[in-house]
Parts: C-alpha cells; structure tokens; sequence
C-alpha cells in the first residue's frame, strides 16, 4: 500500500495546480499541445494520436536527460514499463509485468539477435546513447514483428544507414559525459556526410565505470562488487539515396565488458535428488573470495545490417520496405582469465513489407519475415542444449477510415522449427495471431482506442532444452520439450486528451493467457532456485498512465502511475511482477534555453509473491534533470544535469533474480554537454 511520506504530502502542496485567466488557458492549451510523432513501428507510419493503443515515443530531446547505460533503465520510468536489472551491465525493458521473448527489441524495425532473451545477465545489443528515438508500442501494429510479443515491442531508431543527404554536406555531434554514483565517463560521436546520391556515416561510444554506489544502510557495504563496466560500440554506413527511397549497408561492432555480481560459486557441488535440490559443504567458498572474484562477462558482437525504402515499387503498391541483419554474437563469462562458459548466437533474419494503395478504402501493408538462429553453450554452465531455430511468418495489417472512426487490422502466421543436438526430441510449432482496434476521435482534442487481440507465442529454444545450473542467476534450470504454444486473449482501452491545459492517456486491460508458460521454482536451498518451465492459464490485469495540468505558460503538474496484477487462474502469482508505482512531475521552461523537471514517485511494496519468491520492500525516489541550450561558436550546444535518487534511497528490483545481491543505484549526479554541428 502506499503510504503518505513529509516528502510526497510537501510535493503535493507545492505542485497543487493553481487557477488560470481565461487568457492563460487560451494561451496554455496551444502550448500542450502535442507534437506530431510518427511512430515507425507501427508499419503504417501512424502519427501517436491515431494509435489505438498506448504508445510511448522518447524523441531526441526527451532521451538527453533520460538515457543510461542499458535499454532497461533508459526506459524504466515510462508508465507500464520497469526493467529487470542485473548491475549496471544487463537490464531489459519490462512491459505489463512481462519480459524475456514477450518483449520484442528491435532496431528500426529488424530483431536484435543477441542472447538477452535465453538470461537477465545477457545484455541487449543497442547503445541507447547513440539512438535518436526509441518506441514502445502494443496492440495490432505489434503483430507485424511477433504474435509472441504480449508485453510490447521496443523499436530503437538510430542513423546508422542515413536516409537522406545532410544540407550542409555534413552533420553530427559529440557529447561528453560523467556519472558520480559508479565514477562513470562516457564520450560518443556521429558525423554524416554525404554527396549526390551517396551518404556515410560513422559513430562510436566508449563508456568506463567503476563498481555503482547503493543507496544508504545496505548491509553488504556501500558498493555493488564487481558492477563495473566497460563498453565500446562503432558503426559504419553507407546509403544511396534517390527521389524514390534509398538502400544501405552499415556494419556494428561492440565489446561490453562487465561484472556478473549475482554469481556464486557457493552452488557448484549441489545436485538434483528428483526435483529437489541437495547442496553439501562448499569449503567456505563464496562470490567474494580470492580464488575465485567476481565472474565477468565479455561480450562481442557484430552485425551486418541492409535497409532500404523505395516508393511506388510496382503498379498498385506505394511503398516497398525492406530489412536485414547477419549476426555473429558471442558472450564470455570469464573466471580470471579463464572461459569458464561461452554462448554463441548466430543468426540471421529479413523482412519485406509492401503497401498498397487505397482499395474500397482500406490501406494496407502485406509482408514476410525469415530469421534463422544457431545457439550453441559450451563450459561449466552449458545448462541451455545447442540448437537452431528457424521461423517464418507472413502479416497483414488494414486500416480505413469512417469519419471520426478508423478502423486497424491484423492477422499474423508464423510457424517455426528448432533442431537440437542432444537427445531431446526436434520439435516444431505454428500459430496464427489476429488482432482489431477501433479508434475514436470522439471530440477534437479526445480520442478512445479499443483492441480486441488474440495471439499465439511459440516456445523458445531455453524453454524446451534448458537443463542445468546457471550460478549468475543463482538458479537451475529445467526446460520441458512438451511444451505447446500459449494463447493470449487480450482487451485494451485507451482514452486520450491531446490538446489543452490538461492532457491525459489512460490504459485498462485484462490479458487471458491459456497455457503460459513460466518459470515455476520447485524447490529452494540456501538462496539457489529449482526452476521448471510449466504451463498454466494465467490473467494479467492492469492500469497505467498520467495527466498533466498547465499551470502556467512556463510550468506544468503530471500525475503518472501504473499497476499490474498477474496471477494463474488455479490459485498463486507469477514470479518478478513489478509493484505498482505512482508519481508527480514539474516541468518548467525558465526562458528558452532553460528546461527542467522535478520528479517524485513511489514504488511500493510487492507482496504478492510466487513459491519461494521473498517480498520485496517499497521506496521513495526524487529525481531532477536540467538542460541549458545555447549556441557556442555558431555549434548548437546543450548542457545537462541529470540527479537520480536524491534521497539516496536503498530500493530493489522485484523484477531482478539478484535484487538483494544488487539492489538499484545510489544517488547519482551526471553531468554532459552535447554539440551538435
């Protein structure tokens, strides 16, 4: 339950929205208004106001003072998002109480292929500090890139294939960055430059940070071991670009060396006795000790990708997208200097999409999508079997318009097959996902989007063959090669205010899941979990959104907050559901130049808790972001000061396996400067 704090009732009486003249709500309702965003994801370029479900879109200016080190903490304050947390090195985005294959990471629109679906502690391949705009979405538009995906999809939009020639004949930007909670500095850059036809870009980010710093009264210290990392990412693009559309090719390098501070060495000699774990006496051994250290990850990935657009293809058809990516993804963990276990993921996928012109008027897009992916663990902790995993599917999404009315479609099969080199039997599934929304612009600055949604997920690989401890996550973990597909049953309303001194968007749904499947914990020693991949009918229900009052022409009152209910039909919750939260934001520009906010909100307690699962205790947490824009020698230049957890909260993640070995960071103060030319 939430509890009233001095700090939340202070909040509350100095951010009560004060009373407007006639001339000031004028003047205030054309300020709130919201700009128009096309939301690439969505495959028929929809601007956000036409989306029949919610959508989050973090623009540049948004993502200055809201981006971190990994997708999951970039987008962990959106309403209905939370992040799994592993450190500081591996964090996914949490969608309505989902993660792992549930969530679809995309960059501009082509899967990442790397591992961050098969364990927390495998980081997602995207380096938010060089994404320009990234997207979470749900609903019939999420059906061309997954019926799997029922916790949404997240689309990272980046220049690495540039779409058009710069101006001036070249634009970029460098930014320079330092974090005082893990003593972090970060530089990145991106220059584009092009002539005729022809455009090449180039970026990179180098990032170096110590051990994180916990909030007060932890009693492990003051910070996490072995949290530290080191990341460098570098990326090279070429494109043809015509009146028509354009082609290129870019290819991306990354390295990130972190900390694995969840591992134990204290489970090596346990041992199954049925479904019952037996660990004997380890010698005194422990994560900490000299002989063994904190375990690190070192990640390598490279990826080849080709985009491309051209209009008017062929006769009927007004657009022809197409995209692909090759895959060469290797994950170390290191024990000294030794590879105590790689993963190895090689993959490959493509997808066309063509849209058709207005027929009786309905507007179109039919496409296919190919992936193919080899995954092979050797080492100490090959608990996931080697295999490949082909899948395929074909989509179609329709929309017309009927005055105030827009109607929004779309069927999905798919059907895939995963080969396995042990003596688990091959296995193959299908499914077929259709979804239709309503949208309603029931007066000018209102708007109502209903979808009805019914989707299949195919298993993964790690779900049918996994089968051995994986001491990171302090767990072991049994896959079930009998598992069938899932069937998701899924309601969601919208309703939106987009112009005026108040705007709102408010979600409801009730997600009825036939035979989810999930890890359930078996049996528990001494901190390390026996898990099972099961099968269940399980209800998620849910609320998220905000509303932000005008309180004058410079500053405006937000009210945010979410909460998921996740449970099995049979009686018992699901594991890592994240608690509800609820918060308040001013934002102020003081002048131009100046931008602002001040943010409070609070996470409370989880007690609704799965077998051998442990609640999770509330927090409080006060954040502050700046920005200065101004002009430097003719260079556009913004500077930023970001404070997170000001209160210096000691708060975990219920959604993480380790919350209690690496609970969130302490206060953190970054300060950066961003030039653009």
């Amino acid at each position: 339950m939430f509890k009233p704090t001095p700090l939340a009732l202070a909040l509350a009486c100095i951010f009560a929205p004060l009373p407007a003249s006639a001339a000031e709500t004028h003047t205030t309702a054309q300020e709130s208004t919201l700009p128009a965003i096309t939301v690439e994801a969505s495959s028929l370029s929809l601007g956000m106001d036409d989306m029949t479900t919610p959508v989050t879109v973090l623009t540049a200016d948004d993502l200055l003072t809201q981006r971190a080190a990994t997708l999951g903490e970039t987008l962990a304050n959106q309403p209905g998002t939370h992040a799994s947390h592993f450190g500081a090195g591996a964090s996914r985005p949490v969608i309505r109480g989902m993660d792992g294959a549930r969530v679809r990471i995309l960059s501009h629109g082509s899967e990442v292929m790397d591992a961050s679906t098969i364990s927390q502690d495998h980081a997602v391949a995207i380096e938010p500090l060089l994404s320009n705009q990234i997207e979470i979405l749900r609903g019939p538009s999420g059906l061309a890139y997954g019926g799997g995906a029922s916790g949404g999809i997240v689309n990272s939009l980046d220049d690495k294939i540039p779409t058009q020639i710069p101006a001036a004949g070249y634009a970029g930007h460098v930014e320079m960055l330092g974090a005082s909670a893990a003593r972090e500095g970060t530089g990145t850059f991106a220059v584009t430059a092009g002539s005729g036809n022809f455009a090449l870009h180039a970026e990179g980010l180098y990032r170096d940070s110590d051990d994180y710093r916990v909030g007060h009264g932890w009693h492990k210290g003051k910070r996490v071991a072995g949290s530290d990392t080191r990341t460098r990412t570098g990326s090279l693009g070429l494109s043809w670009v015509g009146d028509r559309g354009y082609v290129g090719l870019a290819y991306t390098a990354q390295n990130n060396v972190y900390g694995l501070p969840g591992h134990s060495h204290d489970f090596e000699d346990c041992h199954l006795h049925g479904t019952h774990l037996h660990c004997g006496s380890h010698g005194g051994h422990s994560h900490d000790d000299e002989a063994h250290g904190v375990p690190r990850v070192d990640l390598r990935s490279e990826r080849w990708d080709v985009r491309g657009e051209y209009l008017e293809p062929l006769a009927g058809f007004s657009r022809l997208r197409f995209s692909g990516g090759l895959t060469d993804y290797q994950h170390d963990e290191l024990e000294g200097n030794e590879v105590a276990t790689r993963f190895r993921n090689k993959a490959r996928d493509g997808r066309f999409e063509l849209q058709h012109h207005p027929l009786a008027g309905w507007r179109g897009v039919i496409g296919l999508q190919s992936s193919f992916r080899d995954f092979s663990a050797t080492g100490e902790e090959a608990y996931v079997q080697p295999s490949t995993t082909r899948k395929h599917a074909v989509f179609l999404l329709e929309e017309k318009r009927f005055g105030p009315w827009r109607v929004e479609g779309a069927l999905r099969h798919e059907w895939q097959r995963i080969d396995t080199d042990s003596a688990q039997p091959n296995r193959s599934h299908d499914g077929t996902s259709a979804a239709l929304g309503l949208h309603w612009r029931l007066a000018p600055q209102y708007s109502l989007g209903l979808t009805l949604a019914r989707a299949h997920r195919l298993p993964t690989a790690e779900e049918l063959y996994a089968d051995g401890l994986h001491m990171a996550s302090a767990t072991w973990e049994l896959g079930n090669p009998r598992l069938q597909r899932e069937t998701s049953n899924n309601i969601d309303l919208t309703l939106k205010k987009t112009a005026g001194p108040t705007t709102f968007s408010f979600s409801v749904y009730r997600n009825r899941i036939k035979d989810y499947i999930y890890a359930s914990t078996l049996d528990e020693d001494d901190g390390l979990q026996l898990i099972e991949y099961t099968q269940g009918d399980a209800i998620f229900t849910g609320i998220e959104g905000s509303v932000r009052q005008q309180l004058s022409r410079q500053t405006g009152l937000t009210l945010f907050g979410d909460y998921v209910r996740a449970h099995l039909d049979r009686g018992g919750n699901l594991p890592r559901i994240p608690a509800a939260r609820l918060g308040v934001r001013l934002d102020a520009r003081l002048g131009d130049p100046w931008r602002g906010e001040l943010e409070f909100y609070r996470v409370a307690g989880q007690n609704r808790v799965a077998a051998h699962e442990s609640a999770t205790p509330g927090y409080n947490m006060l954040n502050l972001r700046l920005s200065y824009t101004t002009r430097l020698n003719g260079l556009a230049t913004q500077f930023y000061l970001k404070g997170e957890n000001l209160g210096n909260q000691l708060a975990y993640a219920h959604t993480s396996f380790i919350k209690h070995t690496a609970p969130l960071a302490g206060r953190n103060i970054t300060l950066g400067v961003r030039i653009a030319f």
